[in-house]
């Protein structure tokens, strides 16, 4: 499976970016696409995960009411809508894809599959 990152890039605070991941390659019946990001000299931390079904999504804490995310099944994609950014949003973005169900989509090592990585800077 090859994950395919793009999007990013540099917004005002306040601002907005849409993220967007392609997979391509395997497939699997059932699967989890997630979004992580690090930061400089911080761990990997979760944004948001979304079930192939598409019925559920989680969120972190921090970006919740801000970020969407969201799938296009027909297309292998899955997207991040970032809305009212801020400078703790800076990170690098990852997509992420989990065969399967995990009871712990929040955690990195649930995945087994990671895009490159896209940069999104927010500056203040």
């Amino acid at each position: 499976v090859q994950l395919q990152a793009s999007g990013g890039g540099l917004v005002q605070a306040g601002g907005s970016l849409r993220l967007s991941c392609a997979a391509s390659g395997r497939t699997f019946s059932s699967y989890v696409m997630g979004w992580f990001r690090q930061a400089p000299g911080k761990e990997r931390e979760f944004v948001a995960a979304i079930p192939w079904s598409g019925g559920s999504t989680y969120y972190a804490d921090s970006v919740k009411g801000r970020f969407t995310i969201s799938r296009d099944n027909a297309k292998n994609g899955v997207y991040l809508q970032m809305n009212s950014l801020k400078p703790e949003d800076t990170a690098v973005y990852y997509c992420a894809l989990r065969p399967g169900w995990s009871p712990n989509l929040t955690a990195p090592r649930e995945y087994d599959y990671w895009g490159q990585g896209t940069q999104v800077t927010v500056s203040s």
